[in-house]
Order: structure tokens, then C-alpha cells, then sequence
């Protein structure tokens, strides 16, 4: 079901001897079962002796019209999937609607929209559906639609600007939006953080943002989360890292963190709900780190991670569940620079090289500065070895693995909430060695089980309470690569492949495979799950399923 409107309350009577109090939310079809459903009525025949009690029952329906609106809000926020990985970047819908276990690009479809190449995840909130799309080669737009069915409500299109080369898997509309009954927000790369009026898409505020700077050409990829009154944004680059809170209303930056301790990173903030109070926590270069929502200010950090991470953790009960994978930054350098086919393979990165693989545009100075120069010793114009590290991790945290160590490797762990200062050695639950986690797809927590997914479609299961694996390597049947991450609703986890696959598994203790459905386009964004329906969006589509 989806929230349309809420219609004030209607009283009637007088002249013809009734008074009704109605108390009605006017609502679109929703699957039977649903405790949302809203519409009372108390009526009352007027005689002589209820006269007096008129003035009670309109009060009292307005009273219990008001915890009506109370008990929907609430409800509102449980069925809504409003920002990347839906509720706190979880994946998990606890809505009980059904949820389709077979379809396609035709079986078990409501609606679809061609759109614009975009790899962005839809975002759902108070019946609408959110995405984007780039129009042609230098405009963005961002989309509305009825998400009952499938209309069009409105479209924004601007102008980006002069866009920097980016690595072909990726897309110029790569950000997810988040959306609320009143706004939608938005970021992108050359505009900012823009809001938009929810119903209408009219302009709300912008707020202008440093251009980020990728000299990997992985390209922007972060998007705006909720929390209460704040729109959050972490932008971890590589000359500008920070960490933004904007006030939702005006656009107005509460506050910044100045993030210059941190490398290249995607993963996305999370709340973490501790006996102290919510925290903030993001990942990043080394560190998990809790901030305090209010002010901003770090409240704990546990050293705990690698030279980057592009997963986001999950926050369940005070703890922090994290998987992630990464390579040693001397080894990712030799083997992008270096021994790429701009560079020599002589064992030494030069400037020389760094603008041979980074193509026509001219790699600022201010990245030179930071990290180059930091690292070039003996200022012999070549960085090998040792150098290599000291100038492309920040000063003080020089996480993962070193220059002549195994580059590759991958975690599991969990860390408790709720510390202050340095957290390492009190609040790591556990951390294990494994080698089946992913460097972009995101963890799973469902019940008392971690759920992971990697590229070649090798899943893996562990329990949250020590790290134990259940079960895997295991193949669910669809060899691809992956970026979205799985995602929880009805019983069911589904994975979606790059190839446009996506597979549906029972959520228990051992692996098993109910469906695999072909959606016919590439798929990179992560579903979102609303109201028994999910909504994928493929390269060029976005695409409703549902039981009809």
C-alpha cells in the first residue's frame, strides 16, 4: 500500500439529526494483511441527550486522529526504503508483505520506465520512487514516479558541466538519492547536494561541494543518508576527503569533519543505537570511526580495517558488522601505474607515469603535494618501495598491507558501539581472516546470521555472535560479477549479478536456491524493497515485480 495523502478529518452534522466523526487516510491498494490500514468511523445518532456529548466526540476523534498520524509515521518508516540499502543501509525490509519469488523483464512486472544510463539505486518514500539518470552525455536528471503506478509525477534535468574520465563499469549517474514524505536529495559530482521538493521536484536548496578527484578514475559514487533533522554525506576523495552533516530544511552544514586522514573510500554512514546514545559511524582508511550526531566530533575509533574500504557496514544492536577486502597500496600502484601499458614496469611510479595512465587532464598539483611529494624521500622524482606507502597513506595511518607484504586481504568482524577514544583492544568482538568477502558488495545481517556474496557468485554464511561460518564457499548458479549488494524481504535474500541476473534465496542456515530471474539488463544498483514490491534498476530501466 502506498501512502497518497492524508485527509483531514470530516465532521458532520447538525440539521439532520447525525454526527459523524470520520477519521480517514485515504490510501492506494495495499496487499491484504496490512496492520497500516487506517479508516475509522464513530457515529453518533443526535437526540436530546447526545446533544452534549457532541462537543466530546469531535475531541476525541481528533484525538484519535492525532495517534492515528502517530502510528503511521511510525509504520510510514518501516515500509519506506529511503536511501541507499533502504533503512540505516541494511538491506533488510521487516515490512510482511509477499515478495515475488519468480519474475523477469516481462513474468510478474507492473510497471517499468526507460531511463537514461545509471547505476544509482531507486529509493522509495510515501509512495513515490526516486532514481537517475543522465540525459545524453552532459546532463543529469532526477526522476519521480507513482510507485502503485508506474506515472510519471516529475522530472529535473541539469546541465554537469565539464565531467572527468571515469573507469567504463561506473556511470556519471552513479549516486543513489534519499527521499523523505517532504524532499529528496540528491548529490552529484559537479552540483553539489541539492533538495527538491518530494511532490513537486521544485528546488528547495543546493549546497555547492568541492568537485571530488579520483586519480584511479573509480569516480564519485557516495550518496546522502537520513537521520533525523540531518542529511549526511561522507566524501572520501583523494584531495578533499570530509565527512558533511547538512540540516535538511535549509541546507545549512551543522557541522564537517575534516577527513585528511583518510585514502580513497565508498562506505556510507550508519546509526548505531548504544546505551549512550546514537553514534554516526563510518568506515574508512584503517578505522572504524563513531562520531556524535549532534556536534560531529569523533567519539571513538577502532583500528580494525585496511588501506580502503567500499563496503558498508551494517549496525545491528550497538554492533557494527563489517566485511571487507583491500589491497596493499604499494601493490595496487605498481600494478595500475607501473606495469600498466602507460608505464615501464621498472618497479618505480614517476609523475610521469601517474599522467600517462590519468589520460588529457592534468592531474592537479594539490594531489602531488599531498601525497607524491610526502613520499618521495630522496627526491629522486620516483617513489619505490617504502616511499610508496608513506606518500599514498595519510601520515599515522598506514593500514593494510605494506611494500613486499601479501597485498591481498579480507575480514570479517564486528565491533561494539558506544566507546570513547581508541576502542581496538576493548570493543573488537571478533575478526577473522576469510577469503570470501567482496571489495564492493556489501554484508547482509539477517537474524542471527552474516550473509556475503562475492564477484563469481560465491556466497558465504557466519554467525554474528563470534564469526563462525555456517556454511560456504557455495556457487548460487549465476556467475557474474557483483556491485549491488543483497538485500532481505519476506524469508528471502536477492542477489543481483552485473549480468543482469538475479537470484532468490531462502534466508536460513543452509543455502537454498528458490529462483533465478533474468531481468535483461546489466544490473549495478542495489533493489529497494517497498510495500511487497521491488524495484530494480537496470542501466536503462527501472522496473517494478510484484505478485499480482
Amino acid at each position: 500500500m502506498f501512502l497518497k495523502e492524508i485527509k483531514k478529518t470530516e465532521i458532520d452534522g447538525g440539521f439532520y439529526g447525525m454526527v459523524r466523526v470520520q477519521l480517514r487516510l485515504t490510501l492506494l491498494k495495499r496487499g491484504s494483511g496490512s496492520s497500516a490500514h487506517v479508516n475509522g468511523f464513530f457515529e453518533f445518532q443526535e437526540t436530546s441527550l447526545m446533544l452534549s456529548m457532541r462537543k466530546q466526540a469531535v475531541l476525541f476523534g481528533l484525538f484519535i486522529f492525532s495517534f492515528s498520524l502517530q502510528t503511521h509515521h511510525s509504520e510510514l518508516q518501516a515500509e519506506d526504503w529511503p536511501q541507499f540499502r533502504g533503512p540505516n543501509c541494511s538491506g533488510v525490509s521487516t515490512a510482511k508483505n509477499p515478495l515475488p519469488v519468480e519474475f523477469d523483464d516481462q513474468k510478474n512486472v507492473i510497471w517499468s520506465a526507460k531511463l537514461g544510463d545509471g547505476i544509482g539505486c531507486p529509493v522509495v518514500a510515501a509512495g513515490r520512487v526516486f532514481t537517475s539518470g543522465m540525459v545524453g552525455k552532459d546532463k543529469v536528471g532526477l526522476y519521480a514516479f507513482d510507485a502503485e503506478t508506474g506515472k510519471k509525477l516529475w522530472e529535473r534535468v541539469w546541465k554537469t558541466g565539464d565531467l572527468l574520465e571515469i573507469h567504463k563499469t561506473n556511470s556519471f549517474a552513479a549516486t543513489t538519492p534519499a527521499a523523505d514524505d517532504e524532499r529528496v536529495y540528491f548529490y552529484f559530482s559537479t552540483l553539489g547536494m541539492l533538495a527538491v521538493d518530494a511532490e513537486t521536484g521544485a528546488d528547495v536548496w543546493e549546497q555547492k561541494l568541492p568537485v571530488p578527484y579520483f586519480v584511479f578514475k573509480w569516480g564519485a559514487g557516495m550518496s546522502p543518508t537520513l537521520y533525523k533533522d540531518l542529511v549526511l554525506f561522507c566524501q572520501d576523495d583523494d584531495l578533499a576527503p570530509a565527512f558533511y552533516a547538512f540540516n535538511k530544511k535549509t541546507g545549512k552544514i551543522v557541522w564537517k569533519d575534516d577527513r585528511s586522514d583518510q585514502a580513497v573510500n565508498y562506505s556510507h554512514p550508519v546509526i548505531c543505537e548504544t546505551d549512550k546514545g546514537d553514534e554516526i559511524v563510518v568506515a574508512g582508511t584503517g578505522k572504524l570511526i563513531g562520531y556524535d550526531p549532534q556536534t560531529g566530533k569523533r567519539l571513538w575509533s577502532a583500528r580494525t580495517l585496511l588501506r580502503n574500504i567500499k563496503t558498508t557496514p551494517v549496525s545491528r544492536d550497538g554492533i557494527i558488522y563489517v566485511a571487507l577486502q583491500s589491497g596493499g597500496i604499494a601493490n595496487q600502484w605498481l600494478a595500475s601505474i607501473d606495469r600498466w601499458e602507460t608505464g615501464n614496469s621498472d618497479g618505480k611510479v614517476t609523475k610521469e607515469e601517474i599522467q600517462a595512465f590519468v589520460g588529457k587532464t592534468k592531474v592537479p598539483e594539490a594531489f602531488y603535494k599531498k601525497t607524491f611529494d610526502r613520499g618521495d624521500l630522496n627526491k629522486d622524482g620516483a617513489l619505490e618501495g617504502k616511499e610508496l606507502d608513506i606518500a599514498f597513506l595519510p601520515p599515522g595511518n598506514e593500514a593494510g598491507a605494506k611494500f613486499g607484504e601479501e597485498p591481498a586481504q579480507q575480514f570479517v568482524l564486528a565491533v561494539k558501539g558506544g566507546g570513547r577514544g581508541d576502542v581496538t583492544k576493548t570493543h573488537l568482538l571478533w575478526k577473522h581472516p576469510t577469503k570470501h568477502t567482496d571489495h564492493i558488495v556489501s554484508p547482509l545481517v539477517t537474524e542471527d546470521r552474516m550473509f556475503l556474496v562475492k564477484g563469481g557468485g560465491i556466497s558465504t554464511c557466519f554467525e554474528v555472535e563470534k564469526g563462525k561460518k555456517i556454511w560456504g564457499p557455495k556457487r548460487i548458479q549465476n556467475e557474474s560479477e557483483y556491485f549491488a549488494s543483497p538485500i532481505y524481504g519476506d524469508g528471502k535474500i536477492y542477489v543481483a549479478g552485473e549480468n543482469g541476473k538475479i537470484v532468490v534465496l531462502e534466508d536460513g542456515p543452509e543455502q537454498k536456491i528458490l529462483a533465478k530471474n533474468d531481468m535483461g539488463d546489466s544490473i549495478l544498483g542495489t533493489p529497494a524493497i517497498a510495500d511487497g514490491r521491488i524495484f530494480i534498476r537496470t542501466r536503462g530501466k527501472l522496473i517494478c515485480v510484484g505478485e499480482k
